[in-house]
C-alpha cells in the first residue's frame, strides 16, 4: 500500500522528469551527425583537454565517447542526481518536516515498512526513467548514425545510471531518516554529489589526489567505458552495497530516535 501510494503521489513528477532526461538524452544524440565534421573536429582538438576531462568529455571523436561524454557524462547523470537527491529527501523527512509523519504512523505501519516501501517507491521510479531512456536511445541509434555503440552498451550504462541514482537518493533518504530534515537531507545529497563529481573528473588532475577518483561514485558508474566494454561488475557491487549500507543505516536509526514534534 505505502508503495503503491508513493508511486501515485509521484504521478505527476515523474513523467516529466522522464521527458526532461530523455529529451536531453534525444537532443544530445541528435547533434552527433554535426560533430564528425572536419572543421567540428579540429575545434575539439584544440580545446583544452583538462576542461573537457573536467566535464567528462574526454573523447568526442567516436560515437561511443559522444554519447557516453554529453548524454551520460554530463547531462543525464546531473540529472538523474537532481531527482534522485530530492525525491529521497522527501521519503521520510517530507512528512516529518510538514509535521504529518505522525499522522501516518497512527495507522498499522511500523517505521521499518514506511521507510524501505518508501524507498522502493524511488527505485521504482528510476528504473522506469532508465527503461524509458534506454528505449529512447534504441530507438534513435541507426537514425542518429549511433550503431556503432552496442545494445549491451547501452544497456549496461543505462543500468549504472539508475543504480548511481538510486546510490544518491538513499545518501539524501539516509540524512532525512537520521535527522528528520528535508533541508538537511537535500544538503547533505547535493554536498556529496558535487564532491563526488569533482573527484571523478576535477581532483585527480591535482598531484597527489589520483586515489579520489577510486571513491568517488561517478568512477562507480561511468569507469572502465560501459558503452563500450558493458556491465563494470566491480562498479555494479560498490554502487549496491553502498546503498544498502546507507539505506540501512537511515532505516535503523529513523526507528529508534525520536521524531520532531
Amino acid at each position: 500500500m505505502l508503495l503503491r501510494r508513493a508511486l501515485w503521489e509521484a504521478r505527476r513528477t515523474l513523467p516529466g522528469w522522464a521527458v526532461a532526461i530523455v529529451g536531453i538524452g534525444l537532443m544530445y544524440a541528435a547533434f552527433w551527425p554535426s560533430m564528425r565534421t572536419p572543421a567540428m573536429s579540429a575545434a575539439l582538438a584544440a580545446y583544452p583537454q583538462d576542461v573537457l576531462a573536467a566535464f567528462n568529455m574526454s573523447d568526442l571523436t567516436s560515437a561511443a565517447g559522444y554519447l557516453g561524454s554529453t548524454v551520460y557524462g554530463l547531462m543525464a547523470p546531473l540529472l538523474v542526481a537532481v531527482f534522485a537527491i530530492t525525491w529521497g529527501a522527501r521519503t521520510v523527512a517530507g512528512d516529518e518536516d510538514a509535521g504529518t509523519l505522525d499522522l501516518i504512523l497512527a495507522h498499522p505501519v511500523s517505521r521499518l515498512r514506511l521507510a524501505l516501501q518508501r524507498f522502493a517507491a524511488l527505485v521504482a521510479g528510476l528504473v522506469a526513467v532508465g527503461a524509458v531512456l534506454l528505449a529512447a536511445m534504441l530507438a534513435v541509434r541507426g537514425p542518429v548514425e549511433l550503431a556503432e555503440v552496442p545494445v549491451a552498451g547501452l544497456v549496461a550504462i543505462n543500468l549504472q545510471l539508475v543504480l548511481l541514482g538510486v546510490c544518491l537518493g538513499a545518501v539524501a533518504f539516509a540524512a532525512g531518516a537520521a535527522t528528520g530534515s528535508r533541508a538537511v537531507a537535500v544538503g547533505t545529497g547535493s554536498v556529496v554529489a558535487v564532491l563526488a563529481y569533482l573527484a571523478n573528473s576535477v581532483l585527480p588532475m591535482v598531484d597527489g589526489l589520483a586515489w579520489t577518483r577510486n571513491a568517488s561514485v561517478f568512477h562507480w558508474y561511468l569507469g572502465g567505458s560501459p558503452l563500450l566494454t558493458g556491465v563494470r561488475w566491480g562498479g555494479v557491487a560498490a554502487l549496491v552495497v553502498t546503498t544498502l549500507v546507507l539505506v540501512t543505516a537511515g532505516t535503523v536509526v529513523f526507528t529508534r530516535r525520536d521524531l520532531k514534534a
